[in-house]
């Protein structure tokens, strides 16, 4: 079992890892077709992050 705050932590490595990537070699994705396009990345990962913490959180 994830220690809580854990999936937050994995998912914010993978969307940097994503992120290296793409300044690397462009994915090539709608939206992501040059290097300075990963802060839209950055803006998913946000989001992605904030909702894993949302549902995450004991009320």
């Amino acid at each position: 079992m994830l220690v809580k705050g854990g999936m937050s932590k994995i998912l914010a490595l993978v969307i940097m890892g994503i992120m290296a990537i793409q300044l690397i070699k462009p994915l090539g994705l709608p939206g992501l077709k040059q290097r300075r396009d990963f802060w839209k990345l950055a803006l998913v990962a946000l989001g992605a992050i904030s909702l894993t913490v949302l549902v995450s959180h004991d009320w």
